[in-house]
Parts: C-alpha cells; structure tokens; sequence
C-alpha cells in the first residue's frame, strides 16, 4: 500500500489565522485604536445596537464600522446614513470573518484618524466562535426571543466572549425566557464575561453597554504609541 499523506487542513489555516491576527491586534494597539468584534444569530440586533452605540459615542470617539454580510450591502448602508465610514464584506457564502478579511476591511480605512472600530460579524453562532478577527475584544447579543437554553447549545460562543449582551428585553413579558437560568448558564461557561440586559427599543440598559465599550475604548486610546 502506498503511503498516504494527511494534512489537517482546518488546523494549518486556523494557525496562519491566529498569526494574522494577532499582527492586526499589535498593530491596532500601536495605533490606539480600540477593534470590537460583536457577534451574533441573525436578528438578534446586531445593528441596531451599533447605530445606538454610534450615537451615544461618536461625539468622543471617531468611529467606523466593519460590517461582514454572506450577500448583502444593507447594514453597511444603514450605518452610512448615520455619517460613519463603513466597510461592506461581502463574504460570497462564508459564514464568518477572518483575520485575512479584517486586514483587507482595514486597508480601507484611515486607521490614523479613527479611535474606535465595530465589526459585525456574519449572522451565525458557530463560526464566527471558531475564528479570531484580531479584535480586541469580542461581544455577542443574544435576544430574548432566541431562548435561554443557547449556551447549552452554543458553548463555544459564550466562551470566547468578554461580554454578552441579552437584548430586547422589552420581550421578557408574557414570554418563558428565565434570565436567571440564562445568566447561570452563561457564568458556569464564561465567569468573566458580564451579562447586560438590553433593549435597543427602548433603550433600556444601554448605560451600562456604552460604559463598558468607552472604558475599554479609552484605555487603548490611552496606551497609543502613536
């Protein structure tokens, strides 16, 4: 029998991904410049807690937007209407981003003239988990409407998150969602990560988003080599 060769083909493009991510990630911190990568199911509110967050900080931070779609251009239109450079991927049927695609995004950009990058990623809670960005930090939404039981389903994505957002709170009445069990859940995965309860309707809870994004954002502002 001829010998047979294996190449693990999942695990060499991980590592040259983790390569490139972290050059984007020391690259960013030279710069200053904070990279948030929010995660998501679709419909979850990805974009509406991005225009939020746009305009509680865009008067101190300069701010753009990455935004990674399988074949759409509509979330980076919704965030040009509010005045903020935005970068369209168009992924072609990839369900996530990659460090490869970021570094393509940022190259568009004026990376010297920005404090504050968002990246949303592709609508999907199994992915995106496996693939580092170069982000910064990671958050993800999950809504009320999804269920409570998702970290069961979905651990890596708790996993990996330095926050995790529950929106549309304003659905928590009249619905089965026990957000007790939810945060139980999510700190048995991930004891660090926060969970801070949202609606993006009403704007309840954005308080405490929008703290938690500017002391982050601040402090590699602060730490710019620039």
């Amino acid at each position: 029998m001829a010998e047979i060769r294996l190449i693990e083909i999942k695990e060499e493009i991980l590592a040259d991904n983790a390569a490139l991510a972290e050059e984007i990630r020391a690259d960013l911190k030279r710069r200053g410049v904070f990279l948030l990568n929010l995660m998501s199911s679709p419909g979850s509110g990805k974009t509406s807690l991005i225009v939020r967050t746009l305009r509680r900080l865009r008067e101190t931070f300069r701010i753009a937007v990455i935004e990674g779609d399988i074949d759409s251009i509509v979330d980076a239109e919704t965030v040009s209407r509010e005045g903020i450079p935005a970068v369209q991927l168009r992924t072609g049927g990839f369900c996530h981003l990659d460090a490869s695609m970021i570094r393509l995004a940022l190259n568009e950009l004026d990376l010297a003239s920005l404090d504050l990058i968002v990246i949303e990623n592709v609508g999907n809670l199994v992915c995106p988990a496996e693939v580092d960005t170069g982000a910064t930090k990671n958050a993800m939404i999950l809504s009320v409407p999804e269920g409570d039981d998702k970290p069961l389903k979905y651990p890596l994505m708790f996993s990996v998150c330095d926050v995790v957002i529950l929106n549309k709170t304003d659905y928590l009445e009249g619905s089965d969602f026990d957000v007790q069990a939810f945060r139980e859940r999510v700190g048995r995965l991930n004891a660090k990560a926060p969970v801070l309860e949202v609606s993006c309707r009403t704007g309840a809870g954005l308080d405490a988003w929008i703290d938690w994004l500017r002391t982050r954002a601040d402090a590699t502002r602060g730490s710019a080599s620039r």
